[in-house]
C-alpha cells in the first residue's frame, strides 16, 4: 500500500522560530548532513556576532565555523544582509540560509555571492511533510550552494570587470595627454571600450584609437553605414590611390584592410604595447599613439578634402 503526502503549514509544526524550530535544528543537526557534505557538529544557538546574535553557528568537518539563518517564511533583504553581517563577524566560511520559500531574486543573490569564491552559501527550502497520519516530518531540499562551475564564472565575471577598468584607466590617462598636443577627440569622455573615435570631417569617415592588451593602434575608419558597403570600398579605394603620397607625409608605413565579408575599411598604425603593460609604460604608448594619429590626420586630410570635389 502506497500513502499519500500531505504538506504541512511550518507554523502549524513550529510556532516560534527561534525556540521552536531553531532549537529543534540545533538537536537535529545531522539532518542537514544528509543533505550537505559539511559534517556539521556542535550546534550552538544565538551566538554572538557583534551586536548581533546568529541563529545558529555550527562547526563543519575540519571545525570551521558554519553560519545558519532560518526564516519560516519568505525569504527577505533583511535576513539576507543578517547572513552576510554575521559571515564577516565571526569569520566564517560557509553561511546557510534555510527558509519558507526562496524569492527568486535571493537565490541569483546567493549564486552570485558564491560566485566571489569568498565564501560557500547555501539556499535551503523547508517544509514539512506527512504521509497519511503520520507525524509531520522536516523536508529540506537544496536550491543553490557553491560549486566549482559558479567560483570560475567568479573569475571570468572578475577577469573582465578587471579589463574594462584598466581600459577606463588607460583612456583617461590617453586623451588627457592628447589634449597638449590636439584637438582630435578633444570632445570624447573615456570609456571602457576598446577604441574612442571622433569625425575625420567627412561623413561616414572617423579617427579611432584602439587598444588591445598587448598593442594600440591609431585608424582611419571608413564605415558610412550597414547599406553603404559599396561606398566604403570606393572610398577606400581612392584613397589607396594615394598611398604612396599619404605615408610619405606620414612619415611611415601603413596597414591598408579591407577584409571580405566586412563592410568598414581601415588604413591604421599599429604600436606595440597594451594596456596590460606595467603602468609606467603607458606614457610612452600614449606619446606614441598620439603622435601617430597627429601624423595619420595631417597626411590624410587633403586626400579627404579631395572627396567632397
Amino acid at each position: 500500500m502506497i500513502g499519500r503526502i500531505e504538506r504541512v503549514p511550518l507554523r502549524d509544526v513550529w510556532k516560534n522560530e527561534a525556540t521552536g524550530f531553531t532549537r529543534w535544528l540545533a538537536d537535529n543537526i545531522d539532518i542537514l548532513n544528509e543533505i550537505l557534505a559539511l559534517n556539521l557538529s556542535n550546534a550552538e544557538r544565538e551566538k554572538e556576532a557583534g551586536a548581533f546574535s546568529v541563529d545558529l553557528v555550527a562547526e563543519d568537518g575540519s571545525g570551521n565555523a558554519v553560519v545558519i539563518e532560518n526564516q519560516l517564511q519568505k525569504s527577505d533583504h533583511d535576513h539576507l544582509g543578517k547572513i552576510i553581517t554575521y559571515l564577516t563577524a565571526i569569520d566564517a566560511k560557509t553561511a546557510i540560509w534555510i527558509v519558507g520559500n526562496p524569492r527568486p531574486e535571493h537565490v541569483k543573490a546567493i549564486a552570485r555571492l558564491n560566485e566571489s569564491g569568498t565564501a560557500s552559501f547555501y539556499l535551503l527550502k523547508l517544509e514539512t511533510i506527512r504521509v497519511d497520519k503520520s507525524a509531520p516530518a522536516p523536508l529540506l531540499t537544496l536550491i543553490v550552494g557553491p560549486s566549482e562551475e559558479a567560483r570560475e564564472a567568479g573569475e571570468t565575471k572578475k577577469k573582465i570587470a578587471e579589463r574594462y577598468g584598466l581600459r577606463q584607466q588607460f583612456w583617461t590617462g590617453l586623451l588627457s595627454y592628447a589634449k597638449t598636443r590636439t584637438n582630435l577627440h578633444a570632445a570624447i569622455s573615456p570609456t571602457d571600450s576598446s577604441c574612442l573615435s571622433t569625425s575625420a570631417g567627412f561623413r561616414g569617415l572617423y579617427y579611432m584609437y584602439r587598444i588591445t592588451m598587448d598593442k594600440g593602434s591609431a585608424e582611419l575608419i571608413i564605415d558610412r553605414g550597414r547599406e553603404s558597403e559599396e561606398e566604403n570600398k570606393l572610398i577606400f579605394q581612392k584613397l589607396r590611390k594615394a598611398r604612396r603620397a599619404i605615408e610619405s607625409a606620414f612619415g611611415g608605413s601603413l596597414e591598408w584592410s579591407q577584409e571580405e565579408g566586412r563592410r568598414l575599411c581601415i588604413v591604421r598604425k599599429i604600436i606595440s604595447g597594451g594596456y596590460r603593460d606595467d603602468e609606467q609604460k603607458w606614457p610612452k604608448l600614449y606619446e606614441m599613439m598620439v603622435d601617430a594619429m597627429i601624423r595619420l590626420d595631417k597626411a590624410m586630410k587633403p586626400h579627404i578634402q579631395k572627396l567632397r570635389e
